[in-house]
């Protein structure tokens, strides 16, 4: 009899495993479909050597000490800021937008302040920003909105701007000064060893037992335990009783190539041109030395694993129907992007593991009968 089944080691379920393992002393049982721990996240050495992820670029940045520090316990880090260039016009320029961005495309030398008067001289005016072209044209107008962001999202999403939530363009920021660096969180770095080397640590506990290439769905009445945490699609988990919630997946292409370095930059995105979206090099982020470089091509697709939930009025009102569902489902806590249908960055994930494990230790500590109580 475990005390917990874990569906997932990817940051959700892991931090969580890891939480009641360490702090509750309770035996926990975590279980993936993949071959590997880590989730999207997993990193390896390729046949040539160079360590890559398998699931495209994952870079780490949070304003959380909370949460960095927490991670600090299973590795340590290397300093990394990273930086994307757009291929626009023949040129490859820094995105998000910013002042560099302007005065290359345009020819132009103008100053931060002079920046802001340019973007609102063609700035449109939008009476309720809701969608994504929303989003863009009222701060930028519609030319750099065609450049940057159209066709990018179209390939991405397989739908125009103007379909989706402004949420998927307002997190790209645009700038009036020169920072060129794709975050400006306070807490850059990438782990030293790789993801997959903090996983391991992470899960690195006598409570704790891991089984890859395991299918919930084979084991769930077969291996006795008194609680669940699901970080699987929650649609799935309830088989698909009100449908399908919609995702967006990518195929990627990973190549190895003869040279120390392809790109000036980690990420180039290809807003304008290629059926692919862009391309990662990973030696940036590592900071590996090999002789050989590692590239992943990225392909958005509407088949695959799901990565991205399509941020639309009516995927959302279909989640809610699961979310009430799942409220009403006793000793099992949904966690993680897949489980709460949102995008999360991963340090978003992590947050929300150790938030819900908060919630998780004092209804022990206060009801301990009632200590599996969903979230």
């Amino acid at each position: 009899m475990y005390d917990w089944l874990i569906v997932g080691a990817g940051f959700a379920g892991s931090v969580l495993a890891e939480r009641i393992a360490s702090q509750l002393n309770e035996r926990v049982l975590v279980v993936d479909r993949r071959d590997h721990i880590g989730g999207n996240a997993y990193d390896m050495h390729d046949q040539a050597g160079v360590l890559m992820h398998r699931y495209g670029p994952h870079i780490f940045h949070t304003n959380s000490q909370q949460i960095f520090d927490y991670l600090s316990r299973f590795t340590e880090w290397r300093p990394y800021e990273h930086r994307v260039l757009a291929e626009v016009d023949g040129l490859r320029v820094p995105i998000p937008i910013n002042l560099d961005t302007v005065n290359r495309l345009y020819g132009l030398d103008l100053t931060s302040e002079q920046l802001e008067g340019w973007f609102a001289e063609r700035a449109e005016a939008v009476d309720e920003v809701k969608t994504s072209e929303d989003v863009v044209v009222s701060k930028v107008g519609r030319e750099l909105y065609e450049k940057f962001f159209r066709g990018y999202t179209r390939k991405q999403w397989g739908m125009d701007p103007s379909e989706l939530d402004r949420s998927v363009t307002a997190r790209v920021p645009t700038r009036t000064n020169r920072d060129d660096r794709y975050f400006t969180d306070e807490f850059q770095f990438m782990p030293k060893g790789g993801y997959t080397k903090l996983f391991e640590k992470m899960l690195d506990h006598p409570n704790i037992e891991v089984m890859l290439q395991t299918d919930y769905q084979d084991v769930r009445t077969k291996i006795p335990h008194r609680r669940l945490i699901y970080t699987g699609q929650i649609d799935e988990y309830f088989n698909f009783r009100f449908g399908r919630l919609p995702y967006r997946s990518l195929k990627f292409e990973h190549v190895t190539l003869n040279t120390r370095r392809f790109q000036e930059v980690g990420t180039v995105n290809f807003p304008m041109t290629q059926d692919y979206t862009r391309i990662s090099e990973y030696k940036h982020m590592t900071g590996q030395d090999h002789p050989q470089t590692t590239v992943t091509y990225e392909y958005p697709s509407a088949e695959g694993d799901p990565y991205y939930p399509i941020p639309k009025a009516e995927n959302e009102q279909l989640y809610k129907q699961y979310e009430r569902l799942a409220g009403e489902t006793p000793d099992v806590w949904f966690v993680g992007r897949l489980a709460t249908y949102r995008y999360y960055n991963m340090d978003q994930v992590v947050g929300q593991a150790l938030a819900t494990f908060r919630r998780m230790a004092a209804a022990r500590e206060s009801r301990p009968e009632d200590a599996g109580a969903p979230a």
